[in-house]
């Protein structure tokens, strides 16, 4: 009998041969790897090649391949309990470089501002600002690929750890953009619209703050699914700590792919009362509901807080008398 092997000389390739009896690109990818410009030239003069945007399904199971193979080679090693370290980093690699790609277009949608505040009619100007705003578009279509690619590593290691992956700071937002948009100066307002509707997406406002000793998921979990089965557009807002309660009720929104917004604490600004100053924070956000799980006096404050502003959080206690901890 013979063998016949096929060979796959690069990385590119096997995430090809993966996908072709694959379903297509989930909507996200298609939006994200879509784009405005065919055959983008790179490089000068005889030097230059035309490109495309990757595949969206080679690149969707590419990045899949990137992360699950990590734990697959160090399941049952002794090495197994570095896999998840390592495949965090993979993870914030795709969210540093998305970052810097976005900084680049911010600085591309700054040169296009300069060029129309000081328009004229003339050939040349036409010209630089056309080039300025294909170099916008192009940062702002890679831009988004890459954190596309991010958003879909962050859930492949979710599925892997049961682990919410998150960024150590700043916002991680994506754009999925699903249109073309326009030139000039009504693309660049529909750019500060659409930057607006991603940091403050719409959806009533949920609380949850947790103690950090909190370790069983299941009262925060049947909690939390009950907002959600009332406000299924809800936004969660947590108290940002790492460990704990908010740390639970951060794999529920991953879970349930519930938006989620990280307000934590500024103690270099506001020292010891910096808690209080957040939970003050919270109610002029004007949220719709609120959890609030047993913890340290900083969850008692914002019970009192939110009661102060007519929102009766739902209280969870580590040992029973749900009301006894928040009086």
């Amino acid at each position: 009998m013979t063998n016949f092997k096929r060979s796959i000389p690069n990385f590119s390739e096997i995430a090809a041969f993966i996908a072709e009896e694959a379903m297509p690109p989930s909507d996200s990818f298609a939006a994200a790897f879509a784009s405005n410009f065919d055959g983008v030239q790179i490089g000068r003069d005889e030097m230059q090649i035309s490109t495309e945007m990757p595949d969206p399904v080679e690149a969707q199971h590419a990045v899949e391949l990137i992360v699950t193979t990590v734990f697959d080679v160090l399941r049952d090693t002794r090495l197994e309990s570095a896999a998840e370290r390592i495949a965090w980093g993979i993870v914030h690699s795709f969210h540093r470089v998305a970052g810097q790609w976005q900084s680049q277009a911010d600085k591309a949608t700054r040169d296009v501002q300069d060029l129309l505040r000081s328009a004229d009619p003339s050939e040349i100007f036409s010209v630089r600002l056309e080039e300025a705003q294909d170099s916008l578009i192009l940062l702002d279509e890679g831009a988004d690929a890459l954190a596309c690619m991010r958003d879909h590593a962050a859930d492949v290691y979710h599925g892997e750890t049961r682990r919410p992956w998150s960024a150590p700071k700043a916002t991680m937002v994506s754009s999925k953009r699903t249109a073309a948009v326009i030139d000039g100066m009504a693309y660049l307002a529909a750019r500060r619209q659409r930057r607006v509707a991603e940091h403050h997406p719409d959806g009533p406002l949920v609380v949850f703050s947790g103690g950090q000793c909190w370790a069983d998921y299941r009262p925060i979990w049947k909690a939390l699914d009950e907002m959600k089965r009332t406000r299924p557009t809800m936004l969660l807002l947590t108290t940002a700590q790492g460990k704990g309660g908010d740390a639970i009720a951060e794999a529920w929104a991953a879970k349930t792919k519930t938006p989620v917004v990280r307000l934590g604490i500024d103690t270099a600004r506001w020292g010891k009362r910096a808690g209080f100053v957040r939970n003050g924070q919270i109610a002029r956000l004007q949220p719709v509901d609120a959890v609030v799980a047993e913890g340290t006096g900083v969850q008692s404050q914002l019970v009192r807080v939110l009661r102060s502003v007519g929102i009766q959080p739902v209280l969870l206690s580590l040992y029973g008398g749900l009301e006894d901890w928040a009086r």
